[in-house]
């Protein structure tokens, strides 16, 4: 799996508040109106400004606060190729891994805000085109790697009608 796009730099601690706007929360019923919103409250210009298959590049703790489920599915449907982050909420991570959408934990001090990036996940690094530096990432299982191609646990199981890995 290769990916290629932009970098969309953010801090540490990038809450789902940040992610998706308690404000907003009567678009939860309406994904593709709330993902015209995504990350607003961390960057206004980020939705408008962002192409399909560009990078979310953040610091510690991404996804911490509550357990929306929205916000990691708002992040997928708004066309980001991965979020790469130096670590990430337990609770956003598993429902990333739920929906598919790609997270990459990574040193990402050598990031900057549109870098262009390559990602090999089979060779487990990050290319940062721009500044011409390979990072290593941290290895994805095998089983995450085959339920994200699926489209992630939630596809896996309507696909097979349980948990089926082998």
């Amino acid at each position: 799996m290769e990916l290629k796009g932009k970098a969309f730099k953010f801090g540490d601690d990038i809450s789902t508040d940040h992610i998706a706007p308690g404000r907003l929360f009567h678009l939860r019923s309406n994904l593709p109106e709330l993902a015209k919103h995504v990350l607003e409250d961390a960057d206004p210009a980020f939705a408008s400004r962002m192409e399909k298959g560009d990078f979310v590049v953040a610091g510690n703790n991404f996804g911490l606060g509550s357990s929306r489920e929205h916000a990691p599915q708002i992040i997928k449907i708004a066309g980001v190729g991965a979020v790469l982050a130096k670590s990430f909420a337990r609770i956003f991570y598993r429902n990333a891994i739920n929906i598919g959408l790609l997270l990459i934990e990574c040193d990402t001090d050598k990031i900057n805000a549109g870098d262009e990036l390559e990602i090999d996940i089979k060779q487990g690094f990050v290319h940062n085109i721009t500044q011409n530096i390979k990072m290593p990432i941290t290895p994805l299982p095998d089983v995450m790697i085959k339920l994200l191609n699926e489209g992630g646990l939630i596809e896996h199981i309507k696909k097979y009608g349980d948990f089926d890995l082998v």
